[in-house]
């Protein structure tokens, strides 16, 4: 317990005190937005593209992470749609959101740095994996979704297309890219740059974390008690377990089911919340959801720590 004590508290020790410092006035809410911004606009970026540029390409595309992930990441999204509508009556729209919420887990801000101080940064290859087409992947799925129940005359490959475009203006999928770029072309990279990089690079998870904490410090837990529960054990039990069982299932070695389990327990990132104000629908929900995830897995995480091998 100690041991997984040491791994888990600096991670949310962190969050907590940037959550602190927001609700006790001693932090700007307009820095805190400071710091989110040079933290997804700027270090994140550059640290997936570090990340991405100097792996093995045949380890981080590793067809069994991405099946052993994807498969209970599509499967909560049902299971979440079909729940919020037969058990607790939400119309399609708004139970589109609700599978949202279980599908887009916080793979960057928790699962990246609690895989980390767990097992080193040289177990985090599944990880790059699992992020370099998370929100691609689950955007697409939800939009076209959204998209179908809502039946709006502009078709779904139309808004497909203005959800690419809209990808390809986001930092973090450019720091990706650019990446696979230099990885693919063998592209040389001045000693000056990359030590640049690397400066930036150890900044971008102490910051993102105490932004995290910041942005979750506006939110208020509203809405239907039980669907937010219910969304906490799509994305905090039921995903990882799914995934668990799929990652033994194709034979994924020890080290990258640790990434997939711990990735896939994490609480619900701030895009539930984001997707949800897109369309106006459950954002209470969401919002709550994104925090009080955040909390729950807190004991979650030391769960899945316990039980992986």
């Amino acid at each position: 317990m100690g041991e997984l004590i040491q791994v888990i508290l600096p991670v949310f020790s962190v969050l907590g005190l940037g959550f602190l410092a927001v609700r006790r006035d001693v932090f700007r809410e307009e820095w805190i937005e400071g710091l989110m911004q040079f933290a997804q606009r700027f270090a994140l970026p550059l640290l997936l593209f570090r990340a991405i540029s100097t792996m093995d390409l045949h380890q981080l595309l590793e067809w069994r992470v991405i099946v052993s992930y994807y498969a209970g990441a599509t499967a909560v999204f049902a299971l979440g749609i079909l729940g919020a509508r037969l058990l607790f009556g939400r119309d399609w729209q708004d139970s589109i959101v609700i599978g949202f919420a279980c599908l887009f887990a916080n793979t960057l801000l928790l699962g990246l740095p609690i895989t980390e101080r767990a097992y080193g940064s040289a177990a985090l290859v599944a990880n790059y994996t699992i992020i370099s087409i998370h929100s691609p992947f689950c955007y697409a799925l939800g939009i076209t979704t959204m998209e179908i129940a809502r039946s709006r005359s502009a078709g779904v490959w139309s808004t497909a297309g203005s959800i690419a475009k809209a990808m390809l203006r986001n930092t973090l999928i450019l720091g990706i890219l650019a990446g696979f770029v230099v990885n693919l072309t063998g592209l040389p990279q001045p000693e000056i740059f990359v030590q640049s990089v690397d400066l930036l690079v150890r900044t971008a998870l102490p910051v993102a974390l105490f932004a995290l904490g910041g942005v979750l410090a506006r939110y208020r837990p509203e809405g239907d008690l039980r669907t937010i529960a219910f969304i906490g054990a799509m994305s905090l039990l039921v995903h990882p377990t799914l995934s668990w069982g799929m990652a033994t299932a194709v034979g994924l070695d020890r080290d990258a089911v640790r990434s997939v389990i711990l990735t896939a327990s994490s609480a619900p990132g701030i895009n539930a919340f984001l997707f949800a104000n897109i369309y106006g629908r459950a954002k209470r929900v969401a919002a709550s959801a994104v925090l009080m995830g955040t909390a729950g897995s807190l004991l979650t995480t030391s769960l899945w720590l316990a039980l992986l091998p």
